[in-house]
């Protein structure tokens, strides 16, 4: 370890302590729907416009956590993910925009990850991240919208904990806001060059060679 005192590269710090959110295990896995399938408005002429996916979450009452026998720290941990989404779509004769709340298959994990030994009052918490995308154009059948998801998945072990990390004083003052303007739009053209008026005049040397 560097001499925080001495050496120019590393200036000096305190350490300082602060509660955080650790992460003591992790793991990720994907999962994909070749067809997925929302129904359109009936008696209308749709155009698919696009499809914004929320963040994935824990199906409640459907976490389950024991401990796997003869592997200490480590547990059994089964639960149920669902990722909703909004599909826009445009009525063609109208042009209205129509919003359609959809959701994905339920999806079922059952995985073993590390959950180390902690005191009664100490509790550990399973977090889920996602991240959804469509995986081919949706195509309109018998009513319907069907296209393929997939969704990527990162599963975490968290406790919150006191940590100890360098501390190097407050962060500086923020610099001043930078105002949005509009530019002129004359300044651009003001120093363009003046074009030509009129066409290219044939030089009497050319004409008499053809």
């Amino acid at each position: 370890m560097p001499n925080n005192a001495t050496d120019p590269y590393f200036p000096e710090f305190q350490p300082v302590c602060i509660i955080a959110d650790k992460v003591y295990a992790h793991c990720q896995q994907r999962e994909c729907f070749k067809e997925v399938q929302i129904e359109l408005p009936k008696c209308t002429e749709m155009e698919f416009l696009d499809i914004k996916f929320n963040p994935g979450r824990i199906i409640r009452n459907s976490l389950v956590i024991t401990p796997v026998e003869n592997n200490p720290n480590f547990s059994r941990v089964r639960f149920k993910v669902v990722v909703t989404f909004i599909v826009r779509v445009k009525n063609t004769k109208t042009g209205t925009v129509i919003k359609i709340p959809g959701k994905l298959p339920e999806i079922h994990k059952d995985i073993i990850m590390y959950i180390p030994k902690a005191r009664d009052e100490f509790s550990f918490e399973i977090v889920v991240e996602t991240a959804s995308r469509k995986l081919n154009e949706p195509i309109q059948e018998k009513g319907c919208l069907i296209f393929a998801a997939g969704v990527f998945l990162i599963i975490k072990v968290v406790g919150r904990v006191q940590l100890q990390i360098p501390e190097f004083g407050f962060c500086p003052d923020p610099p001043p806001c930078e105002e949005f303007i509009i530019p002129p739009v004359c300044d651009g053209f003001e120093e363009e060059d003046f074009p030509e008026f009129f066409p290219e005049q044939l030089d009497d040397k050319d004409y008499f060679r053809k």
